[in-house]
């Protein structure tokens, strides 16, 4: 159940794990405050290890270095020899402080940021724009029918406005393909508030971004607290208000993973894209190539239905003492 996915109800094929890329902003902007920024010489080679290792798309977006990221995935997919069509590519429109206009306005620069690669997905971040959903979903439908995107998607959207965005791109003949929204082991409001349902029930692909919690269900700043200092300040304040209530699930984790000779990461992983069928992909990023090693074999391992429960069962512990309740 790892393999290739369907998104959505569109005819694009994704695998289960895609590459996240809001650590390629160069530091800048937000980003900044959760990434250092990385040499053009890793960019690259994070991208040539993504590719190796089975991963068929990277997810960007304007907002991610004012263009910066959509620019060094471009450069790295061409440094490993890659063509348009040998892969896809996912960005976002940044609708804070702007009418649905703006989607048109800037797609020039999405295309010129990612030439030669077209863009296979295209959502809106946030629900945040000034003008109506309807008039954002005109605008991407337009898009579509121009053939300028293949599939549209939004992001951090409830379930409500998951619901419309949906029924408005119906009238023109287009699915929803997606929805991506922070979802985790540590994190599984979706469950709760609607939007994992909806999704099933629309066939709608959730693209889980911060599947591993910024790198905390590795386990390794549980065994190593000190590691914390060297990471920005606010990813450094998040990671440390989460470590100790998250040792039981991660120790849980550990032991799941040695007795198959795999990574907590990789169990985690497995677990996200693979409990509720084909619904969930996820995006994790990746600062090393190491990194991205690691997380893609998770598409090729397998845990059992024992094992599996288990993690569930430890989860909706944990997220129940967070003040989240995980349903089935």
């Amino acid at each position: 159940m790892t393999g290739t996915r369907r998104l959505g109800q569109t005819n694009i094929g994704i695998s289960s794990l895609g590459l996240g890329t809001w650590q390629f902003s160069e530091g800048r902007s937000l980003a900044g405050l959760m990434w250092s920024a990385l040499p053009d010489g890793e960019v690259d080679a994070i991208v040539a290890t993504a590719l190796r290792e089975g991963i068929t798309w990277f997810d960007t977006a304007e907002h991610y270095g004012k263009g910066r990221a959509e620019r060094a995935l471009s450069r790295s997919l061409q440094a490993a020899g890659k063509k348009d069509g040998e892969l896809m590519v996912a960005t976002k429109w940044w609708p804070a402080f702007r009418s649905a206009r703006s989607i048109r306005r800037t797609f020039p620069e999405r295309v010129q940021n990612l030439s030669p690669f077209s863009v296979g997905l295209h959502q809106i971040h946030w629900p945040w724009s000034l003008s109506s959903l309807s008039s954002q979903m005109k605008e991407m439908a337009g898009l579509v029918a121009e053939g300028k995107v293949q599939a549209v998607g939004v992001s951090n959207f409830s379930a409500a406005q998951m619901r419309s965005a949906h029924s408005m791109l119906a009238s023109y003949d287009i699915p929803l393909a997606s929805n991506q929204v922070k979802y985790s082991l540590l994190d599984r409001r979706i469950e709760a508030n609607g939007v994992l349902d909806a999704a099933k029930e629309l066939n709608i692909t959730i693209i889980a971004y911060s599947p591993l919690d910024m790198g905390l269900l590795s386990g390794k700043f549980h065994a190593d607290p000190d590691l914390l200092r060297s990471r920005p300040r606010m990813r450094r304040a998040q990671l440390r208000r989460q470590l100790a209530k998250s040792r039981d699930l991660v120790e849980a984790l550990q032991r799941i993973a040695s007795v198959h000779g795999m990574t907590t990461t990789q169990v985690a992983l497995y677990w996200l894209v693979n409990f509720h069928g084909d619904t969930v992909v996820a995006i994790p990023g990746a600062t090393k190539p190491e990194h991205v090693s690691q997380n893609a074999a998770a598409m090729r391992i397998s845990l059992t239905p024992e094992e599996m429960r288990e993690i569930h069962e430890l989860s909706r512990v944990e997220n129940s003492e967070n003040g989240e309740k995980a349903e089935e």
